[in-house]
């Protein structure tokens, strides 16, 4: 009895996005963390239950609607608030996504009661649980990172995000070239030599659609083309650049409204 009531579920991977050193979901009902640190910096968002834990000696919680930011080599804890136990999804972060200099004020506040901040972290967290997404959750992960950084240290009014269709253009015409191969979010800031979050918000802004989504957009127009001409599924996955068959049938059934198989079936 003891040992069902004690339940632990544990999932981790370390996916293939700049920055995140780990992606951790568990399911803890008595387990409890002792004190300790990390090097990564930690993105904490609770499902279900609660969590209570100390950080510099101060007692924190982690209510709904809140993301909790634990900064890297600060010990913490952290242990069941409610009987039923938790249900958590956690990002490890390295330095290149939060600097040191934000220690200090993640220290003084870690919880962050941010309901459209807590949509995001979810929404990261299942672009990153699907491979062949990773354009997605590098941006995602990208605006996250500014967001983040805008609660810890306020912006003053030079940093008030500014139109860049210019710049936009750039990024659809790289786009454009690179539809079946793709290309990661720095390499694409590299190219056009802007920040990748700057850039993420010029696209954004400009066209009222996330570089991901244009370039799924792209991919499936092609899709739709090669699958009219009686190709197959899974050779339509490959030759419009994404990961597997499953990747294409999650993307085409968002943006056609049926399945790559009944959309070819339809052709007269």
């Amino acid at each position: 009895m003891a040992a069902a009531r004690d339940r632990q579920e544990v999932s981790a991977w370390r996916p293939s996005v700049p920055g995140v050193t780990e992606v951790f979901h568990a399911h803890f009902t008595e387990y409890a963390y002792p004190m300790h640190v990390h090097e990564a910096w930690t993105l904490l968002i609770v499902d279900d239950g609660a969590v209570r834990y100390d950080l510099d000696r101060h007692e924190h919680g982690t209510p709904h609607d809140t993301v909790s930011l634990l900064p890297p080599h600060v010990p913490h804890n952290g242990s069941p608030a409610t009987p039923h136990g938790f249900r958590k999804r956690v990002l490890y972060l390295d330095s290149t996504r939060l600097a040191d200099d934000l220690i200090g004020p993640a220290v003084d506040s870690p919880d962050l009661a941010d309901p459209v901040l807590r949509l995001r972290v979810g929404q990261l967290h299942a672009a990153l649980a699907q491979p062949g997404d990773e354009l997605e959750a590098d941006s995602r992960l990208t605006l996250i990172g500014d967001r983040l950084r805008a609660h810890l240290r306020p912006r003053t009014p030079t940093d008030v995000p500014r139109r860049d269709p210019v710049l936009a253009r750039r990024l659809r015409e790289l786009l454009d070239e690179r539809v079946v191969p793709g290309i990661g979010l720095d390499e694409a800031a590299a190219v056009v030599q802007a920040h990748p979050a700057h850039l993420v918000r010029a696209f954004s802004t400009a066209y009222g659609i996330a570089p991901h989504q244009y370039l799924m957009s792209r991919r499936v127009d092609r899709a739709r083309r090669l699958l009219l001409e009686g190709r197959s599924p899974a050779e339509v996955a490959v030759a419009t650049g994404f990961y597997d068959q499953s990747h294409l049938s999650r993307h085409f059934r968002k943006l056609v409204g049926v399945p790559p198989g009944r959309y070819r079936g339809s052709a007269r």
